[in-house]
């Protein structure tokens, strides 16, 4: 089951709600997923749509500044992380992303590459690119 790769192209935003549950599907027992992409490649976009499917009822924002905002979707929280601008790892172990890596919860995590030594043994790997026509393209790998 780990190691195994599945490649999703889309275009429109009303795509977003079948990616969503492709992926929930795909990661339904991973619960840290790691979003890897340029800056428009529609990494926030896409956690808002994935915490709208796990019912997530307030805002969904990118935590650009506190670098965790934390859901309530109903039975379970959701953490979403945007580690964009920190300076180095030990801002992240200092804010005890080990815990919540290990709390069980989804953590949907934006620029894992600040942190690469901290991620976790097994998460969902989210590669995401625009092309030039504004398609997305989504690799979604088990590790």
């Amino acid at each position: 089951m780990f190691g195994e790769s599945a490649v999703m192209r889309f275009s429109e935003l009303e795509e977003l709600e079948a990616v969503s549950a492709d992926l929930l599907h795909i990661g339904k027992d991973i619960p840290v997923w790691l979003f890897e992409g340029h800056m428009g490649a529609g990494k926030t976009t896409l956690i808002k749509a994935l915490c709208e499917k796990l019912g997530v009822r307030s805002h969904v924002q990118s935590p650009t500044f506190s670098l965790v905002n934390e859901y309530d979707a109903g039975d379970k929280l959701v953490y979403h992380f945007d580690f964009y601008r920190i300076k180095d790892e030990t801002e992240a172990l200092d804010m005890g992303v080990e815990e919540y890596f290990d709390s069980g919860h989804f953590c949907f995590v934006e620029w894992p590459g600040k942190i690469e030594s901290l991620w976790p043994m097994h998460y969902l790997l989210i590669h995401m690119e625009a092309d030039e026509s504004g398609k997305r393209i989504l690799e979604a790998t088990r590790v």
